[in-house]
């Protein structure tokens, strides 16, 4: 067999790579030429009124930005509409929130066998209302009451309920001095509460049990008192206590303690653990 082999022709080889030649050609001559442009346009020199122009622009633009940041800078935002419906209310000033424009009035009721003691002491119970709180007062004495109300003078918002505080004090059989502190301290605070709150007693075992309060010439009471750091008056079947909230709590389980039947001496033992307690938690 004879084998025969095509061999391509040279001629149409070479005519299809001088067409692609020509096609590459064509595309690389107008980048060329931009090029051109573009070299001779930078190897140009600048004008003197083309720089000018150019820095002017400049300025300008400097200048429009620096006004806008004064302009952003002293804007107020509480001048700024809102964008909200909620209506804007300026805040009060300070002379508003001490006193009110119209006087408020309180009138504390006085017992019957309290109206002497009142009269006796009456210096003495007007002078404190009027100095430290700035509060005016009055002795109603067919009606049996203290009368007291605010002022110009009047500096706290509360010295009218703190007056009302010390009067009551003082109508509960408390004393001038020991009233006093509710006006100077503001943790200061009155507890009543009666015997039949703790137990149901009746006849000889309520008086006892009103005896074992008091104790002999009022030992207990003062015992407890001093332990407690408190004020107690004993009227009847009522007791009231003066003192801090933490030391009102310590004296009245104390009395209810004694109240329920508990003999004075456990009593005085509880008071000494929670005294020495107090005392390592104030140092």
């Amino acid at each position: 067999m004879v084998a025969i082999h095509a061999q391509p022709s040279t001629s149409t080889s070479a005519a299809s790579q001088k067409k692609n030649r020509r096609k590459m050609a064509k595309k690389k001559t107008p980048e060329s030429g931009y090029q051109d442009e573009e070299m001779q346009t930078h190897d140009e020199p600048l004008s003197a009124e083309t720089i000018a122009a150019a820095q002017a622009a400049i300025m300008e633009e400097d200048t429009n930005g620096a006004e806008d940041d004064d302009i952003m800078i002293d804007a107020d935002p509480t001048s700024l509409p809102s964008q909200s419906d909620a209506p804007t209310f300026a805040p009060l000033p300070a002379s508003a929130q001490r006193t009110s424009l119209k006087s408020e009035t309180r009138r504390i009721a006085i017992p019957p066998h309290r109206m002497t003691p009142l009269k006796k002491e009456w210096v003495n119970v007007f002078g404190p209302l009027t100095e430290i709180l700035g509060l005016q007062v009055r002795m109603n004495v067919p009606r049996k009451c203290v009368e007291i109300r605010t002022s110009k003078h009047t500096k706290e918002v509360g010295a009218l309920q703190k007056g009302a505080d010390f009067v009551k004090s003082f109508a509960l059989g408390f004393d001038v001095n020991d009233a006093i502190a509710l006006l100077r301290l503001d943790d200061l605070y009155l507890d009543s509460f009666e015997i039949k709150d703790v137990k149901t007693l009746h006849g000889d075992h309520l008086s006892r049990a009103i005896g074992r309060i008091a104790g002999q010439d009022g030992k207990t009471k003062f015992t407890i008192e001093n332990a407690s750091r408190t004020r107690i008056v004993l009227a009847d079947t009522k007791i009231h206590i003066l003192g801090s909230f933490q030391n009102i709590k310590v004296a009245r389980d104390a009395i209810v303690s004694l109240i329920l039947g508990s003999p004075p001496g456990k009593v005085y033992a509880g008071l000494r653990t929670v005294s020495s307690r107090m005392r390592q938690r104030a140092l």
